[in-house]
């Protein structure tokens, strides 16, 4: 056919048409899976904006979803046309002229290109059909992905043909619409509609020209243009489209140049009631999910994934009530204690005077308002002491009230709050996540993100790394003064911790006994002995990963870490000494059912079973030592039946600052942190502020909940037999004297006075009887 054709120009044009055709016709069709998905007709007509995943527990309820609620189309109507006028004049100013495919752009944008001006010419449709199609995501991939050139060449292919489809199903008006509600504003904001809320706190029809100018200025890059981030930025950009604007006679000169002039005009006061639906478990999921996600090009908000998560619900439904039961209960407490009062005070007791106004700097607001008011004080002070209608978190539920900004930090910031992690060791399955009081109010989840000073808590880690290297749970050491000294940063410092009541008892005490009872003479004299850097060593080695400070008060927690590292690390123990990676999601499957992923256990031995074991039986000790510091737990009448054990640790660091708790039965291992978000806020006293009274009832309150219920799977019964041979001492006879002060889990402070005269350890294999204590 070709070579009837003469013309050897017209003929090679001919053939070049001919696969032009061709090729377009195997991209539509997929042929040999080469191209991947390309959407059809039936697609263009029902478009499908997103579709949310949903995440569920392990015994599959349904707990939140992820979607984009302002992908929920807005009427043309409510479109300004100063939005409308801006994109066209800045995006596409033949967008009435082309239908779908604007071939002249193309073409000059390819010579400017060529010339060093480097311009795109995607068209409004073309941009929406990369929106809302996801032409170039992974279900839309083919074999072709994997190599470059062609790869670009069938993408743009793909969008010219999807644009072209879109052309053809609707006018331009609908074409608009469609794109204001699927592009991306930045900052989590998808769609005109959210966007103009979050950044001017106007719906879209009532945006000016500057302010519509400042939204389609951000479309080139919004973390480039975001006014928050980058407002002189997005100024400049900003009068760029207000030029094109003018330029394309969509604005008056005058008009122009009083636009110009304007400031940015920010009001970032609009609250999204939106995501009522969301909270710390669902945050921590996708947080869980990030890398698998990009890793494998999926979105969580809109490829309608199915997730389902280790958390037991009946366990989290436990966990929550013990939460908010003990912390009303401290948060009166709180209360009580500082009355009128200021509780910010530095580490003498003193006020910090500059608090609030180190609070206001703080805000988002703050620079905008210094910027706005030129740094003027006064007018800055005005508008943070103006009383303004707002709903507030109570104890008691949300409650309207008048308060200004200043009365709203002073508020805040008494308020206590708390995180909570349950997990199965021998599995590595989170069973409970509690990241705080309320996440609608506090976002930040005290789990994973939040930090804090772990105090005695983190002293197990020293007799680790005694009982790794040659000593024995009955090995004894002098209650008395040590003094170290020591070279940090190639300075000479000395380190002499004191007891809680600057008394020393000179009693020899046996390592479990000292570890039961919190001494901290015993613990600064072990960790001279085995060396402050092993025992840093060792805390990583069972899971916490944080960087810590190798110095001698290491071992009394002067570091910050996490309740996700400390569960993780105290878990290795009950694992026969096995480090696990704690999984959160077991499984995803596509929204018809098609396992995606699967993910499993992965653990790594890292202490020997034998040390794990007799580290189990140092955490009995709290309860079974004289003076052993969880022995608050006694009160808890619903822990001690059928031979039940407990073992667990307390902590609490200097000021009475941050209070833990981490317990251990048989089967589970919780941590429990609770304190002030702001350091400087917090008890003043052992009998108000230590662990075994703000972090202990929180967990005795809820295992009493797990182990009423018959349902649960977890049962009462004692820890496990050892799990190999024991070649060191370990049963050491606890002498019968009636406990004193002395203990503290804490830097500087007492630790729980003994509330109950304790039994002498049972034989391995049985525990305490809870009768007569």
């Amino acid at each position: 056919m070709f070579r009837r054709i003469k013309n050897k120009y017209l003929r090679y044009l001919v053939i070049f048409i001919y696969f032009v055709i061709v090729f377009v016709c195997a991209i539509e069709l997929n042929f040999l899976w080469l191209f991947g998905y390309t959407p059809d007709m039936q697609d263009i007509k029902t478009p499908s904006y997103s579709v949310a995943s949903e995440v569920y527990t392990a015994d599959g309820k349904l707990i939140g979803k992820y979607y984009h609620e302002n992908r929920s189309p807005i009427a043309y109507k409510d479109l300004s046309p100063n939005l409308i006028n801006a994109l066209v004049s800045t995006e596409d100013v033949r967008f009435y002229k082309h239908g779908g495919v604007d071939f002249y752009s193309f073409m000059t944008s390819m010579i400017s290109t060529a010339k060093g001006d480097k311009r795109g010419a995607s068209t409004i449709t073309q941009q929406l059909a990369k929106n809302l199609f996801a032409t170039r995501k992974r279900k839309s991939q083919g074999l072709v992905k994997h190599i470059p050139v062609l790869r670009t060449l069938v993408y743009k292919i793909k969008e010219w043909s999807t644009a072209y489809k879109i052309e053809h199903v609707y006018n331009k008006q609908d074409i608009l619409t469609m794109y204001f509600n699927t592009v991306p504003f930045g900052n989590n904001s998808f769609g005109i509609k959210t966007a103009s809320l979050k950044y001017f706190n106007k719906q879209p029809k009532d945006l000016t020209a500057p302010q519509a100018a400042t939204l389609i200025g951000m479309l080139k890059a919004t973390s480039t243009y975001n006014p928050i981030n980058n407002p002189t930025r997005s100024l400049e950009r900003r009068n760029v489209v207000l030029g094109q604007m003018e330029k394309y006679n969509y604005l008056k000169k005058d008009e122009y140049a009083a636009d110009v002039k304007q400031p940015l005009g920010l009001d970032l006061s609009y609250v999204d009631d939106e995501s009522q639906g969301d909270s710390y478990l669902r945050q921590a999921v996708e947080k869980w999910l990030r890398k698998w996600c990009k890793d494998n090009d999926y979105d969580l908000y809109e490829d309608g994934l199915k997730i389902y998560t280790t958390i037991d619900s009946h366990l989290q439904q436990y966990a929550e009530e013990a939460v908010a039961e003990k912390m009303k209960m401290l948060q009166r407490r709180f209360y009580s204690i500082w009355g009128n009062k200021n509780p910010w005070r530095d580490s003498k007791g003193v006020e910090i005077k500059d608090f609030l106004l180190k609070a206001e700097q703080r805000l988002p607001i703050y620079n905008l308002l210094k910027k706005k008011y030129n740094g003027d004080t006064l007018q800055m002070n005005a508008y943070f002491t103006k009383k303004k209608q707002m709903r507030v978190f109570t104890w008691h539920g949300e409650r309207d009230t008048t308060m200004s900004t200043v009365d709203s930090i002073k508020y805040y910031a008494k308020i206590l709050n708390t995180g909570m992690m349950t997990m199965e060791p021998t599995t590595g399955q989170i069973k409970v996540w509690v990241g705080g009081i309320n996440y609608k109010y506090f976002k930040y989840d005290h789990v994973n993100q939040a930090k804090r000073q772990a105090g005695s808590t983190f002293k197990p880690f020293a007799y680790l790394t005694a009982l790794d290297n040659g000593y024995s749970p009955c090995d004894k050491f002098t209650d008395k003064p040590v003094s170290i000294n020591y070279t940090y940063e190639g300075k000479q410092e000395t380190w002499a911790p004191n007891n809680a009541d600057f008394h020393f008892s000179y009693r020899d005490m046996s390592l479990r006994w000292a570890m039961g009872k919190s001494v901290n003479s015993i613990t600064a004299q072990l960790t001279e002995k085995v060396g402050w850097d092993k025992i840093v060593d060792y805390a990583h080695k069972v899971g916490i990963e944080s960087p810590l400070k190798a110095i001698p008060s290491v071992s009394l927690g002067s570091n910050d870490v996490s309740v996700y590292e400390m569960v993780r690390a105290y878990s290795t123990f009950l694992n026969k000494g096995k480090k696990v990676d704690p999984i959160l999601v077991t499984k995803i499957t596509d929204q018809h059912g098609n396992v995606l992923a699967d993910f499993k256990l992965k653990e790594e031995q890292v202490i020997s079973p034998e040390t794990a074991w007799l580290m189990l039986y140092m955490f009995r000790g709290g309860m079974e030592e004289p003076g052993g510091t969880s022995q608050a737990l006694w009160e808890y009448n619903g822990l001690w039946k059928k031979n039940n054990q407990i073992g667990g640790k307390t902590g609490t660091s200097s000021d009475y600052v941050d209070g833990w708790y981490m317990g251990i039965t048989k089967d589970l291992v919780t941590g429990v942190w609770v304190g002030d978000d702001d350091r400087s806020i917090h008890f003043n006293s052992s009998e108000s502020g230590e662990g075994s009274h703000t972090a202990l009832p929180i967990f005795g309150s809820f295992m009493e909940r797990v182990y009423a219920d018959p349902k649960s799977g977890y049962t009462y019964g004692p820890f496990p037999k050892p799990w190999g041979k024991i070649t060191k001492e370990y049963n050491c006879p606890s002498p019968h004297i009636a406990a004193d002060t002395t203990a503290t889990d804490s830097l500087t402070t007492p630790v729980d006075t003994t509330l109950v005269q304790p039994q002498p350890p049972a034989p391995e294999g049985g525990g305490p009887s809870p009768e007569g204590q």
